[in-house]
């Protein structure tokens, strides 16, 4: 196959907003904080390199890298967008270890369908591999645009700012995100219009990158504190209960029957004392 003059300028264009974007994470710094979105980017970067030649090529190869560098990027996705929430919500300590263990279930979760899929598909182990992948992707895609959906229609309740490098982050990624869903669904609709959906694709991810350098480029407002938040922010009431669950005196919290036992005298002393008073 030969490569035409549009897909060979979308190409060069990806892989120079990419390194712009990389080397503006180095910059200013920002590749220690969003280590793994840094790592995305490199391996698309890498996958448009050896992909693109590969396909019009040495297409009898581009099928097993192609898909190989999908799996990366499914999981590498998951953890930027577990990097991104985690950075998004810094000072909310009690409520980031709540996070962690909702996308460690999520995270076994994407694992168990993607078993059971290529477990129940027919066919060689090829075609096995490639629909758990992808059905993995979609879920990932998904969770993606439920973040952006989240940044954007909550921003003021959750008190977060626009500049803040981990909502560009989580914006570009949702919005890729999307875009990719209702690609997928037209190419999969109407398969004579593959290449131009295609392009179009690559062209919404090129204006992504250029939205990424545009806002990594710009000053970051410092991070929102529990104390300088506005007054009874839900995050911040939330924050609170976990925080009082976690380190107050209940009795379920003890770690040992020596401390279990006074912890539980100490609730019915609260309890009987509540009920003297009323």
């Amino acid at each position: 196959m030969q490569i035409t003059l549009p897909q060979l300028a979308l190409a060069l264009v990806s892989i120079a907003m990419l390194s712009v974007v990389m080397a503006l994470m180095i910059k200013r710094r920002l590749r220690t904080a969003y280590p793994l979105f840094f790592t995305f980017l490199g391996l698309n970067l890498l996958a448009t390199m050896v992909l693109m030649p590969l396909y019009y090529y040495a297409i009898g190869q581009y099928f097993f890298v192609y898909w190989a560098a999908s799996t990366v990027l499914t999981v590498l996705g998951f953890a930027v967008l577990y990097e991104v929430f985690v950075n998004i919500l810094k000072p909310f300590s009690a409520v980031i270890d709540l996070a962690k263990m909702l996308f460690g279930w999520a995270a076994l979760f994407l694992l168990l369908a993607g078993f059971l899929t290529a477990l129940v598909t027919t066919g060689p182990s090829a075609r096995k591999i490639v629909v758990a992948v992808d059905l993995c992707d979609r879920c990932v895609h998904l969770m993606q645009c439920g973040l952006m959906m989240l940044l954007v229609l909550f921003e003021k309740r959750l008190n977060f700012s626009w500049r803040n490098s981990g909502m560009c982050i989580a914006l570009g990624l949702g919005a890729t995100a999307a875009i990719d869903l209702v690609v997928s669904y037209g190419q999969s609709r109407f398969p004579a219009l593959n290449a131009q959906l295609a392009m179009f694709n690559g062209i919404c991810f090129v204006a992504v990158i250029a939205f990424w350098a545009f806002r990594l480029k710009a000053t970051e407002s410092a991070p929102t504190t529990v104390a300088g938040s506005p007054s009874r922010v839900i995050l911040q009431r939330w924050n609170e209960a976990l925080t009082s669950y976690k380190y107050g005196d209940l009795a379920l919290s003890s770690n040992s029957v020596d401390s279990f036992l006074p912890g539980v005298e100490k609730t019915v002393e609260r309890v009987l004392a509540r009920k003297v008073i009323h």
